[in-house]
């Protein structure tokens, strides 16, 4: 006799699994701007340490982690942006809009130079939402 757990793992064994990317479908409500901080903090210190060295293969290494970095920054941003703020946030605060793009530009041409200035100013950006962010909770 074949039980659900039975017919389950035959399933799954016959179908390819399928892989799911997200912060969070449900939403569970939980957002903060220091995650993209912090991954902007790590972009900016790569760079650094990019720029210190003169040793090619970390050179390399750090071209690869500050690339990543710097989507996992896009990516966070654009979680608080399609999935925490509304409407009414933007009434509030009407740079919002221009704010995350240029956010989310910053994190991309940090994707292409080692450029300290780049990563300043993407921290300043992100800065600026942590601020909007927190004043919209209140």
């Amino acid at each position: 006799m074949r039980t659900t757990a039975h017919l389950l793992a035959l399933v799954d064994r016959l179908l390819p699994p399928t892989t799911v990317h997200a912060h969070c479908d449900l939403p569970c409500g939980v957002y903060d701007p220091a995650q993209a901080r912090i991954e902007a903090e790590s972009v900016r210190a790569v760079m650094e340490k990019h720029n210190a060295s003169d040793d090619h293969d970390f050179k390399t290494r750090a071209i690869l982690i500050k690339e990543e970095r710097s989507e996992l920054v896009k990516h966070h941003l654009w979680v608080l942006w399609t999935d925490y703020f509304k409407p009414e946030h933007l009434e509030k605060f009407p740079n919002l809009h221009d704010l995350f793009w240029k956010a989310t530009k910053s994190a991309g041409e940090a994707k292409k130079t080692n450029d300290v200035a780049v990563a300043d100013r993407l921290l300043a950006e992100i800065a600026e939402i942590d601020r909007i962010f927190w004043e919209s909770k209140k």
